[in-house]
């Protein structure tokens, strides 16, 4: 039988003052909690991901952790009802002297069960098969009344163009799908950012997983489509881009690239200017992704910032023949670099860190 370990935490009554606290005791972490007027200690690390149980509240005699919301027992280590064939370490706690002690050498041990992983866990492998194309529309509007959207007209243009060259399409509207904000999993920690995203794996209502599957499993060329709203993308593109933000930070924390050998362009259309503005921010983005791009990645129209007669636009577009071809050349050129790209067969070995900071994450 182990030695007991027993450690002095400090002043009992300075430590009751706080329902739960995160403790460091060497490498041992410790969510120590008091609660009617009692102590208790388990371990400091949940059993998801890691999150510091101890930074996170208590709900009555449950630890929730902060990061994805695992609940576990404060003075058993058991998991919510329904749930306690998972559990975390509980340590003993004794009161000498007025100073709160601690076994580090703990009672239980951590169970924790297989879960099956999510359908977007599995393994990048490119299927066997012709060029494959997503576009995406960020169009807002009322799907019970829609209106003409030019950046999806033209958007539409390509994919056909795509469809007559041989690829297969699937084009994804924004504004069709049910998905959440993203809730800042991030700003809690980085590595509370997972991939699949939190609250993809999480809310299995969550519809953005039909953009992370074609994204990163899919397709070989993705095309943006968004009209310009106040000088930026639309409201639907920055909320879309805000939950990516799990693609581009395994990169940050893991060095694994979800993106490799992929094509990105753009389409952008707006009664207002701002075009390279806009584009700027979408080249940028996409690129920290992972991107590629072909040679003039983008085709934009704008009548600019005096003409409201938005009625005269729709049809301008509907009419233009320009617009037209320059949606299938744009579309030639990103089949162009994607065919180019698959011959290469670049080699699989990983990339240096890309998406560089400032410092490893660790």
């Amino acid at each position: 039988m182990t030695e007991p370990q027993w450690h002095d935490l400090g002043p009992a009554a300075e430590l009751a003052a706080k329902p739960l606290q995160q403790l460091t005791v060497g490498r041992t972490r410790i969510a120590l909690s008091h609660f009617a007027g009692t102590f208790a200690a388990i371990s400091g690390a949940c059993n998801h991901v890691g999150g510091p149980l101890g930074e996170g509240s208590l709900e009555g005699e449950y630890v929730v952790c902060p990061w994805h919301h695992w609940k576990y027992h404060r003075a058993t280590g058991l998991g919510e009802p329904g749930y306690e064939h998972e559990s975390v370490p509980r340590f003993e706690t004794r009161i000498d002297d007025g100073h709160l002690w601690i076994n580090l050498e703990p009672v239980t041990k951590r169970q924790r069960i297989t879960h099956p992983a999510h359908p977007l866990a599995r393994a990048i492998e490119r299927a066997p098969g012709g060029l494959r194309v997503a576009g995406i529309s960020t169009t807002a509007m009322d799907p019970a009344y829609p209106r003409v959207s030019t950046s999806e007209l033209l958007l539409q243009a390509s994919l056909d163009h795509a469809a007559a060259a041989g690829a297969e399409i699937r084009l994804l509207k924004l504004h069709e799908l049910t998905f959440r904000h993203c809730e800042g999993y991030y700003s809690k920690s980085a590595h509370a950012c997972t991939w699949p995203c939190s609250i993809t794996q999480m809310d299995p209502t969550d519809q953005l997983d039909q953009v992370y599957e074609a994204l990163v499993h899919w397709a070989d060329v993705l095309v943006v489509a968004t009209p310009i709203r106040w000088g930026a993308a639309s409201s639907l593109y920055f909320k879309m881009a805000e939950r990516l933000n799990c693609v581009q930070n395994q990169t940050t924390i893991r060095n694994r690239v979800l993106i490799k050998n992929k094509v990105a362009a753009f389409i952008v259309t707006g009664g207002q200017d701002n075009v390279q503005g806009v584009v700027g921010q979408l080249l940028t983005f996409f690129g920290e992704l992972g991107f590629m791009f072909p040679q003039f990645p983008f085709i934009a129209h704008s009548r600019g910032w005096s003409a409201e007669d938005m009625e005269n636009n729709v049809r301008e577009v509907q009419q233009s023949g320009e617009l037209k071809e320059g949606a299938e050349q744009l579309m030639g050129r990103s089949l162009g670099l994607a065919r180019d790209l698959l011959a290469a067969q670049p080699s699989a070995e990983t990339l240096a860190r890309g998406g560089r900071k400032a410092h490893r994450m660790s």
